[in-house]
């Protein structure tokens, strides 16, 4: 690890009141020292990069600007929001930032009185804000001051617009900052994408700006007192150029900016300009993610969360060889079944790179869908997509498919849709922490009618049941599958297909049965090997499918075994454990059942391995279990 550096300013700053004490010339040097200290924080310890980077000068204006944590800002997608953790007191802490039983990966009320709110996933912050306005004026805490800051493509997302349709029809002194950088992870898609890119790149626009702006400035009729008087003429300037209101004045929003959301000096004006206005306000800032860091400037999808590099050369240490990545393995087998089934298409809310989506999109281009930061429309379009006769691969991250739960009942399960929905992410997924964990996708998918919710051994399981999914009359196949990397070099084995419903027998044994479904099982045979050194015989089966069950798989384990042990990388309540003790019980048989999985708590971060401990779900503890259940 390199020597820590120094930081004349920053070093002086604890709270955001030591910021507002500094003169405000001085802010432009403490944006600065913020970025080196993330850049030089996050090249030792990996985050969230880019977008934080993008946030620095709007971080020190706010927190200048308004007497934090009295007054609230609520921060949309949580990744821009490092910086305001370093200002709020957490700047001595933020090594430990991911880590386990450190600072927690997104804005959270549990760890500081800064945090208003919970920001781990897009779209939140208008309602939660809006909600906070208006409590503050139910209490009468009228000098409260209450702030979202929505972007990286956040306002894709529906709930965005149910929470700005809101603001518009209830009395609140509300500010939205929209946070506008192109991008969310990978670029920005869609026509509000496209409205914010028309409204900040106008050269007519900017040019007629700037010109007027110079001229009332020259002959003194503008002023900081007046300048609201050119925000409404702006306002109007751009109805007129672009034939129509932007949708904030659409909807009674004071609309302000766009303007330079890396000119710190400049935002501290508008920000006391605005300060006081009654009623709610939208201002408009344009940034860059990755600013001030050449390669996250350049390639910012790379460097969302880039993982180890070298700060000075920017070289990221990315790993080498091994074994690929389940995603990966995702991607690679959809553009071959696309190949091969010219109805295939393919759909993701804004993570193409994430879930290696972009493969299908370079290959095939008119057969791939980024649909923006939308779940619940991704699946409800996938339907219809399926209704029209195409076959729709939608692929989101377990934790975010919590968002489309009706969607998936209403406009797919309902209807027998033919389509494959595939969890990414799903189990315990390391460092990004409870918001982003894929804990409860069994347990929430189990109980809808019409549905097959399978999830793969390894790589080839991954691809056979891809292949399943695609064929004839399946309904509405769910596959669910880990972050991160599998346990198969070569992984291209024959697309064939599954019997949907039918597990199989792994490992011989007489003492214990253990039931796996998922990768988790995969991680289940050196514990089978050293089980049987210490003398007990485990026989191991691979679930594959949770529903619909293989019945004549449990009827065997229920005659045979009186000591059975289920494991899944998945709440217990309601998922493998659940489904097995309900049928030994219905049947009559009375094994002795032990279930392995999340305990009924929210998990917190750290690596995989660390959080598989915790939950008892690691190879030592399997083991321990196994020995213990031999006994009784």
């Amino acid at each position: 690890m390199t020597e820590k550096m120094t930081y004349k300013l920053l070093d002086k700053i604890n709270t955001p009141e030591d910021l507002r004490r500094l003169p405000e010339e001085q802010l432009p040097e403490v944006c600065a020292e913020l970025r080196a200290f993330i850049i030089e924080s996050l090249s030792q310890n990996p985050g969230h990069f880019a977008s934080s980077l993008g946030s620095v000068e709007l971080t020190v204006a706010l927190h200048y600007v308004y007497a934090t944590p009295y007054d609230k800002i609520v921060w949309d997608v949580g990744h821009q929001a490092y910086g305001h953790k370093i200002l709020t007191g957490r700047r001595d802490k933020f090594h430990t930032n991911r880590k386990f039983g450190g600072m927690k990966p997104f804005p959270s009320p549990d760890e500081s009185e800064y945090d208003s709110f919970v920001a781990g996933h897009a779209s939140n912050s208008i309602s939660a804000a809006l909600g906070l306005a208006v409590a503050a004026q139910i209490e009468k805490r009228n000098d409260e001051h209450i702030v979202a800051v929505i972007g990286d493509g956040s306002m894709s997302g529906g709930l965005a617009y149910e929470g700005l349709n809101n603001v518009s029809s209830t009395p609140n002194n509300l500010l939205i900052i929209l946070n506008d950088n192109d991008m969310s992870i990978d670029k920005s898609v869609g026509g509000m994408s496209q409205l914010l890119i028309s409204m900040h790149s106008s050269k007519l626009y900017n040019k007629i700006r700037y010109k007027i702006a110079r001229l009332l400035t020259k002959i003194g009729l503008l002023d900081k007192g007046r300048a609201s008087s050119l925000t409404r003429f702006n306002n109007g300037l751009k109805a007129m150029l672009f034939k129509q209101r932007n949708i904030f004045e659409g909807m009674s929003v004071r609309y302000f900016g766009p303007i330079d959301g890396h000119d710190v000096r400049e935002l501290v004006r508008m920000l006391n300009l605005i300060k006081e206005m009654k009623g709610p306000k939208m201002l408009h800032i344009h940034t860059v993610k990755g600013k001030g860091y050449e390669p996250a400037e350049k390639n910012a999808t790379i460097w969302h969360q880039p993982g180890l590099f070298d700060a000075e050369t920017g070289e990221r240490i990315v790993r080498k060889g091994g074994t690929p990545r389940f995603q990966d393995v995702f991607g690679e087998t959809l553009l071959e079944i696309a190949k091969e089934n010219p109805n295939v298409v393919g759909i993701t809310p804004a993570m193409p790179s994430g879930c290696s989506m972009n493969i299908l999109g370079k290959e095939m281009p008119d057969r791939f869908f980024d649909v923006g930061i939308a779940e619940g429309h991704a699946v409800t379009f996938s339907a219809g997509l399926a209704r029209g006769g195409a076959m729709p691969f939608c692929n989101i991250y377990s934790s975010f498919m919590q968002r489309a739960y009706d969607n998936i009942i209403h406009d797919a399960a309902l209807q027998r849709i033919n389509m494959v929905l595939c969890l990414d992410r799903a189990g315990i997924v390391g460092e990004d922490g409870p918001t982003h964990h894929g804990a409860f996708d069994l347990a929430y998918l189990r109980p809808i009618p019409n549905i097959t919710i399978a999830s793969p051994y390894d790589e080839c399981e991954l691809r056979r049941m891809m292949y399943t999914a695609q064929q004839p009359n399946m309904g509405t196949f769910v596959i669910r599958y880990p972050r991160g990397c599998g346990s198969l070099v070569d992984w291209r084995c024959p697309l064939t297909t599954l019997q949907v419903g039918k597990g199989r027998y792994l490992h011989k044994g007489d003492d214990v049965a253990l039931l796996s479904i998922g990768p988790i099982g995969k991680l289940m045979e050196p514990v089978i090997a050293e089980a049987e050194k210490q003398g007990v015989s485990v026989a191991h089966y691979d679930m594959r499918f949770l529903k619909p069950l293989d019945t004549e798989l449990l009827k065997e384990v229920g005659e045979k075994y009186k000591k059975v042990i289920t494991i899944e990388d998945g709440v217990l309540l309601g998922g493998l454990g659940t489904a097995v003790t309900e049928y030994m019980s219905a049947n009559g048989y009375t094994p002795i059942i032990k279930s392995i999985g999340i305990p009924d708590k929210f998990v917190e971060h750290g690596t995989t391995q660390e959080l598989y401990r915790l939950c008892g779900m690691d190879c030592e503890s399997v083991l321990n279990t196994i020995l213990n259940i031999k006994q009784q």
